[in-house]
């Protein structure tokens, strides 16, 4: 077993982790390994090959369908919001573009503050949770927020302009977010574990997202039903790893839209990083990452492209994944 191996076993045992963690380095995977379980209730053990939650993360997977939609000539990157809209959403503004909406510069209003201070266990959502399990459903989640700047002034993060792409992508393709994404990214990365899941019925393969370190409390009411361009999707450790491989290839999108993905757009020192189109940036050197933080669900997954290192953490309680992020990140040196 290596140093590596050892540290990450150890972190896991002593912070109770639940969840499944890979590492590779040019080219050859150091570690591969899961913990805790899956399903509690039942006593079902996480293994490397266990669906989790990636909340946030599916941002990532939205831009990639975007600029994949870009690439076919369905979207520009400087098409309006109203041009697709119509007569809904009457407060978002006629500047509001496709670029404006990944790089969170758009100046609409979130749903979902993540700024405001609240607990994550909050029950966040002013409608009933099993009523949104389409994109368009969202629409009245939307509805009636005010811009609060004027498009491109700023960067602020906001929930609300990945559902609003997601909206923006259904209509202009004729097809809802899930069959896009699966048939735009994952089936040309080699992804087949990845999808938008109910919380609801989740497939036995698929980790239940827990409120707390320990007890039987899931997230099931703290979530939509089903998810949309700002969360909701499920993968594993190989469907992660696959992405970053046939992203940075060149297999997903041209190279040229792959650099406009990870191309600095906006400055965030409050979280100690840059932000691009769709993805996290260091905030200094090469890594990209993916990241998910939500009730029941932490994640992320780095690729530094100059190191050859890829990591993912899939974690299946609010606050797992941040112990085992803070060693590799210190012991890889991203």
């Amino acid at each position: 077993m290596t140093t590596l191996q050892t540290e990450v076993a150890e972190v896991a045992e002593r912070t109770g982790f639940s969840g499944a963690v890979r590492v590779d380095r040019e080219g050859d995977t150091v570690v591969c390994a899961a913990y805790g379980l899956a399903d509690r209730a039942h006593g079902i053990p996480a293994t490397v090959d266990t669906q989790f939650a990636m909340a946030s993360g599916t941002k990532s997977l939205t831009a990639v369908t975007v600029m994949a939609l870009v690439e076919q000539g369905t979207l520009r990157l400087d098409t309006t919001a109203r041009s697709l809209l119509g007569e809904d959403l009457p407060l978002v503004g006629d500047g509001v573009t496709v670029e404006h909406l990944l790089a969170h510069r758009s100046g609409i209003d979130d749903y979902l503050d993540e700024s405001s201070g609240g607990n994550v266990r909050d029950y966040a959502l002013a409608v009933p949770v099993h009523e949104l399990t389409t994109s368009e459903a969202y629409l009245r989640v939307l509805d009636g927020r005010p811009s609060v700047f004027a498009p491109g002034e700023r960067f602020t993060y906001t929930n609300s302009g990945y559902v609003l792409l997601a909206v923006l992508a259904e209509r202009a393709a004729g097809t809802n977010l899930p069959t896009l994404v699966s048939d735009l990214v994952c089936d040309p990365a080699g992804m087949p574990d990845t999808a938008f899941l109910r919380t609801d019925s989740l497939p036995g393969r698929a980790a239940v997202g827990y409120l707390d370190a320990t007890g039987l409390r899931t997230n099931v009411l703290h979530l939509p039903v089903r998810g949309s361009g700002d969360g909701g999707t499920y993968s594993t450790l190989a469907d992660l790893h696959a992405l970053w491989s046939a992203l940075f290839a060149g297999q997903i999108v041209a190279p040229s839209l792959v650099a406009e993905l990870v191309r600095p757009c906006s400055d965030w020192p409050e979280e100690s990083r840059r932000y691009g189109l769709g993805f996290h940036l260091a905030p200094a050197g090469d890594a990209v990452y993916m990241e998910g933080y939500d009730a029941g669900v932490s994640f992320l997954s780095l690729h530094q492209p100059s190191t050859a290192i890829t990591y993912t953490i899939l974690a299946n309680w609010s606050e797992g994944a941040w112990p085992m992020i803070r060693l590799l990140d210190e012991r890889l040196g991203t």
